[in-house]
């Protein structure tokens, strides 16, 4: 198997995971949802990312990335907001 299927099943395997958890603890929340993911997918590419040279998809990757940190910020923002509010 090559590492890019390899962080794909074990991001898959994540997401359901963290999904379950969710729907026993009978508490979905898409925020929570998000953030999970995020690290979820931060730590994948972490681990599959080479010193020497960086694939094309692992680049395209980094996109993505910089944009859920982006909708992690405004999530957070929020929440700062909804606790200063009250």
């Amino acid at each position: 198997m090559k590492k890019k299927q390899v962080a794909a099943i074990a991001l898959a395997v994540w997401v359901l995971i963290v999904t379950g958890f969710m729907v026993l603890a009978q508490s979905v929340d898409l925020e929570i949802y998000f953030v999970l993911f995020l690290i979820g997918i931060l730590i994948v590419v972490e681990l599959i990312d080479t010193i020497s040279a960086t694939p094309r998809y692992l680049a395209h990757l980094r996109y993505i990335i910089a944009i859920g940190v982006v909708i992690f910020g405004w999530i957070v923002a929020t929440k700062v907001l909804e606790i200063l509010a009250s």
